[in-house]
């Protein structure tokens, strides 16, 4: 996957920051210059550390291993719940239930009710309860549909989160941490680069920015994916070459 030059970064607006007065210092190293009161972010270190996300997510992706997908800012929730869709991944683009990761057990109890309401009601077994209590369970059904849809089929705690603007997903990152999860966002010049493992300094409001950024992210867990197939590929030709050796008969003397 071509990393995004200067000026596609440029005309998504990826270089735009906060005003100056919402600044975090930490960010210093990441700002390009002050203009008319805003900040302007180095595009040159944004794509270096877009880069450097894209390799590990690509690693992760190639390992087999899960990421997940953090944003529930309106102008940026569609775009990252279809970027995690495209490549399978797990997302939370609604809310973020508080211990929804360190507390993964009884998350995963709502789902399994969930799952088991589907059940329910695509053989008949709720057939003979009233209207009113059918329309009870389906209300009860689409709030958890709508909260937990995104990671009703993930079985275990992914390997990391990747999060759309730290400080509105703080909770989210507060406990990926806590798990030892590795942890990649986009980081506005209002939040500390500091508090996440793989930090992408860029404007984390605008939705152009956001799916070039995504965009860019899932075409490296593409290549994860494609690598993984390719090494699977490689060891069944091995293995079928091998086969027919190890089943030779030993010459007669």
């Amino acid at each position: 996957m071509k990393l995004p030059s200067y000026n596609e970064l440029l005309e998504a607006g990826v270089h735009y920051g906060h005003l100056k007065r919402k600044w975090n210092p930490k960010m210093l190293p990441y700002i390009f210059m002050e203009r008319k009161g805003i900040h302007i972010i180095d595009l040159n270190r944004t794509a270096e550390c877009l880069e450097r996300t894209g390799n590990a997510m690509k690693q992760i992706a190639k390992s087999g291993r899960k990421v997940l997908f953090v944003a529930t800012k309106k102008q940026a929730k569609d775009i990252v719940a279809n970027a995690a869709k495209e490549v399978n991944m797990p997302y939370v683009t609604e809310r973020w239930l508080g211990g929804m990761m360190t507390n993964f057990q009884t998350i995963r109890k709502s789902i399994k009710k969930m799952n088991s309401i589907d059940a329910m009601l695509a053989d008949g077994t709720l057939s003979s309860i009233t209207k009113k209590e059918r329309l009870t369970l389906t209300r009860e059904r689409n709030k958890l549909e709508k909260v937990l849809g995104g990671i009703a089929n993930i079985n275990r705690l992914p390997s990391a989160v990747f999060v759309i603007d730290i400080t509105h997903e703080h909770i989210a990152i507060k406990e990926a941490k806590k798990l030892g999860m590795k942890t990649f966002a986009v980081v506005d010049t209002n939040s500390n680069p500091n508090d996440v493992d793989f930090p992408i300094p860029g404007n984390d409001d605008a939705s152009k920015s956001v799916k070039l950024i995504c965009d860019y992210l899932v075409g490296k867990i593409k290549e994860g994916y494609s690598e993984k197939g390719a090494e699977k590929d490689a060891k069944a030709k091995e293995a079928a070459a091998e086969a027919p050796k190890a089943t030779e008969a030993p010459a007669a003397e």
